[in-house]
């Protein structure tokens, strides 16, 4: 009579305590295997060719108390949840599916993709080449595991190539100052001087091109990166004209729980004619946590600063910083909707030490903050900067300006940018727009500027 009880039971759809009213604590208490075979056949829930999974979990739920021992409702549900973007709860149900059963090839196949999407590449990897290994996969799924093992093993090692091509309009080519006079302090009293012509603000049109390329490398516990990039502005005011080359090699060490981040970096920047400015710089980068919205960071960075045409301005700047990174949107395959928003805000304090104990205002101390947002779609993509950078002089400027006073400077600067890809002459060629305003308020009037630009063009990634 109990075996006839129990195979009824395992066929039955309906939740054990429903189908033995209140006598099913007594009869659980003497028979516990009824709790096993109270989970229904759950082949009738697997969905079809167009997927409801989050119905599929909504169904599925009702059977949890029946369940709680079965390995397939753990790997159905885990399904559910990991094609509903619910990542955390789909690796939960698939762990414990693998528990209850180390042998369960689906849920093995679904938690190989939740590690994937996790970020722990080579777990997935490691995953995915075992159940390449076993003989029960069949054909189908073989050469579907075979094309996703090419894929992720394809993802460790990345190279980028790409080209901007832009024209613009600048109101304000060469940095001057934003008044054609100056007032000068002598014997305390103030005489306005007129600037000379090539001192004043220069506007037109210019080209701005860059060359750069992106070298990655993955592996296991660490993660390589080299990038370069050569960029040039050609005018018809050619004393404005730039030629900046920058590189950087970043070495970083994540795990699920932190990472952190080491960066070397070499700026050359040329303007007009002459060599203007190298900048070496060393930074680290430290982020703790799990989350999978918001993370904070810490980091610190040290810069030489050596300006080729006046050796005196060559300085040591050190900053640290701390700052939080926010995912606020991400893919949605319930409701189709395609994008990735992210969000972050940063502040930091400066220590600007003159190398020559003759630079003007000596020593400098400040604060910066900044904050970024980026809203990515598969095929455009919207970004917003905004920094405020403030320093103050430790000594009087000149005698000269303001009476000698300290020197406060205070620059403010935001860059919008859209793109969009046109799959103009190949696939990945991107239509660029990007406005950028400039604002630098000062106590002395030579160093309060203002400069506006809006520049469109393509950019070729190869």
């Amino acid at each position: 009579m109990f075996s006839t009880l129990t195979s009824l039971l395992g066929k039955c759809q309906l939740p054990l305590s429903k189908m033995l009213g209140g006598s099913t604590v007594i009869l659980l208490l003497f028979f516990p295997s009824l709790l096993r075979a109270a989970c229904p056949d759950l082949s009738s829930y697997y969905p079809g060719a167009e997927p409801d999974w989050l119905a599929v979990e909504q169904r599925i739920n009702l059977f949890l108390p029946q369940c709680l021992d079965n390995s397939e409702y753990f790997a159905l549900q885990g399904a559910a949840q990991l094609n509903s973007g619910k990542l955390a709860a789909a690796l939960e149900s698939l762990e414990r599916a693998l528990l209850l059963d180390p042998a369960n090839g689906a849920a093995s196949v679904d938690y190989a993709e939740a590690m994937h999407q996790q970020g722990e590449l080579f777990t997935a990897i490691e995953i995915n080449r075992q159940l390449l290994q076993r003989r029960d996969i069949p054909a189908q799924l073989q050469t579907a595991l075979q094309q996703r093992q090419q894929r992720w093993l394809a993802s460790t090692r990345q190279n980028e190539l790409y080209l901007d091509l832009l024209a613009g309009y600048d109101d304000n080519l060469n940095g001057a100052p934003d008044q054609d006079q100056l007032t000068l302090t002598l014997a305390g009293q103030p005489i306005d001087l007129a600037l000379s012509e090539e001192l004043l603000a220069v506007s037109g049109p210019y080209l701005n091109m860059r060359f750069g390329g992106r070298h990655r490398r993955v592996e296991a516990d660490r993660e390589h990166q080299f990038s370069g990039e050569l960029r040039g502005r050609g005018s018809e005011d050619s004393g404005s004209d730039l030629l900046q080359l920058s590189s950087e090699y970043t070495f970083t060490k994540p795990s699920r729980n932190k990472n952190w981040q080491m960066s070397t970096s070499l700026n050359h920047l040329v303007f007009g004619d002459n060599a203007l400015f190298t900048g070496s710089s060393m930074s680290f980068r430290f982020q703790p946590g799990k989350s999978d919205t918001c993370r904070p960071h810490y980091n610190a960075a040290l810069q030489h600063q050596r300006f080729h045409q006046q050796n005196r301005l060559d300085a040591r700047e050190a900053r640290v910083g701390v700052g939080i990174n926010c995912l606020l949107g991400r893919p949605n395959k319930r409701t189709a909707v395609d994008f990735r928003q992210y969000m972050g805000i940063e502040i930091a304090g400066l220590r600007n030490t003159a190398l020559d104990s003759s630079r003007l205002g000596g020593d400098r101390t400040g604060w910066q903050v900044s904050m970024n947002w980026q809203l990515l779609q598969s095929d455009r993509s919207w970004s917003a900067q905004v920094n405020h950078t403030a320093t103050n002089d430790e000594n009087p400027y000149s005698i000269l300006l303001d009476n000698g006073a300290e020197r406060r400077l205070g620059r403010s600067y935001l860059l919008l940018q859209y793109r969009q890809n046109i799959g103009f002459l190949w696939d990945d060629t991107s239509f660029v727009v990007n406005l950028y305003h400039q604002q630098q308020k000062s106590n002395i009037e030579l160093f309060r500027t203002t400069d506006s630009s809006l520049e469109l063009g393509i950019r070729l990634e190869f």
